[in-house]
């Protein structure tokens, strides 16, 4: 009998070092060399290390840092279950953006992809994606942000500042999230949230922004749980509208009305005639110092922590093969922070990006994406950040009484906010 179980236990080991094994050393085909790296623990890989919080200190993440200093630029790991590749090396995350659509398409995990849904930009390829970025580029292109939103954005972020200084002391985090979409709600769909019979938009939205990168566990109280709830929300009331929109006659000339019909800043002041006139299209392509200032911002945030594709095809690159099937990620933080490609990196300088193009990506600048995923939504983020400086800049004083610790995990959070003391200045 204790022969019996001897056995049995002796079998079980056996059964779990094997699988052991096969999880920590994954099949490939002889002539191909992967990049160095561990696989972690069975089934969840390294995936609470990914996720796991820490402050934000402007340097490379840990999770990423720890393992280039362990196996260089390039290394394999796996997170919720997938083989992946991560890359901090410019030369092969630029030749991956090229490969667009060719050796490798953008793929994200199955959890992240369940939050955006099957009919998302980030679910196409090819025609349909170009289709669905001509459509969003209708509404955020620079020509239809110089002719129809310049205005819009600019008289929005003056009211809004005009509210904070009446308030005196504000959640500045807080609030320019909500100047933005309710800006943008209206813009895209015509919604107002004080309008709206069911509401809440807004905190539908923010449920789903919090759980967008989390530990993908549906159980009630995580933040991924909430996130896929907000959607659901969020999705009902866009439908809602979208129904209503289609019985109405009624133009709107909005975001809603197109997919319907197819689918059915100082020395700005001074130079200015009239001083209290509305920022031009002109005067913000001026402001070299400001988008200087913004490309350091976003150098330095890293917002996005990775930047995912799939190999279609077996991919060699400085003698490591990335197999057909692989996740890769590309790390932006990693060239960005990188003492080989910025002087002293973790300090501001926005003089560091003087005589250099603006309003480009580059090898070693990835803030929004590169190849034909550049962000379409760039342009409109940049120059939301001009009109705001431009104000605060312009009209208001301001000073921070508390808040302001970042959080990274891995997407970007203010923990207690980032509350200022704001008031407009005295006309002299």
């Amino acid at each position: 009998m204790w022969g019996a179980v001897l056995f049995l236990v002796a079998l079980l080991i056996v059964g779990i070092s094997h699988r052991w094994y096969t999880w920590a050393n994954p099949k490939t085909k002889s002539h191909w060399k992967l990049p160095p790296g561990s696989s972690g623990w069975p089934i969840i890989g390294e995936t609470l290390e990914f996720f796991s919080s820490h402050y934000l200190h402007y340097d490379i993440p840990p999770f990423f840092s720890k393992r280039m200093q362990r196996y260089g630029p390039v290394f394999r790991t796996n997170i919720v279950g997938k083989n992946l590749i991560v890359s901090t090396d410019p030369e092969i995350n630029y030749h991956i953006f090229q490969q667009e659509n060719k050796s490798f398409i953008i793929l994200y995990t199955e959890s992240f992809m369940k939050i955006f849904g099957k009919e998302s930009l980030l679910a196409h390829h090819g025609n349909v994606h170009k289709y669905l970025k001509n459509l969003v580029l209708r509404i955020v292109s620079p020509e239809n942000l110089k002719a129809k939103l310049l205005g819009g954005m600019d008289e929005a972020t003056h009211n809004c500042l005009e509210s904070w200084a009446s308030f005196g002391n504000i959640d500045a985090k807080e609030g320019t999230a909500k100047m933005i979409f309710e800006y943008f709600a209206k813009l895209l769909i015509g919604y107002d949230e004080e309008m709206a019979p069911n509401g809440k938009l807004r905190d539908n939205f923010q449920a789903f922004m919090d759980g967008l990168i989390s530990f993908p566990l549906n159980i009630l109280g995580t933040a991924y749980h909430a996130c896929l709830q907000g959607r659901k929300n969020a999705c009902k009331v866009i439908k809602d509208m979208f129904e209503k929109r289609k019985a109405s006659k009624t133009p709107h000339e909005d975001f809603l009305d197109y997919l319907l019909k197819k689918k059915e800043h100082e020395a700005i002041l001074k130079a200015r005639d009239e001083g209290e006139s509305g920022l031009t299209w002109q005067e913000y392509k001026s402001m070299t110092f400001t988008h200087m200032v913004i490309n350091e911002t976003v150098r330095l945030a890293n917002i996005v922590p990775g930047i995912f594709r799939k190999a279609v095809t077996d991919f060699e690159i400085k003698g490591y093969t990335i197999p057909a099937g692989w996740m890769v990620m590309v790390v932006p933080a990693a060239v960005h922070l990188s003492t080989d490609k910025y002087d002293n990196p973790l300090r501001f300088n926005p003089w560091r990006w003087e005589g250099q193009k603006l309003h480009a990506g580059s090898k070693t600048f990835m803030a929004f994406g590169g190849g034909i995923r550049l962000c379409v939504g760039a342009d409109f983020a940049k120059l939301q950040v001009a009109i705001l400086i431009h104000h605060m800049v312009t009209k208001y004083r301001w000073l921070v009484t508390r808040g302001g610790s970042i959080v990274r995990k891995p997407a970007l959070i203010f923990p207690y906010g980032l509350h200022i003391e704001i008031s407009k200045k005295q006309k002299c």
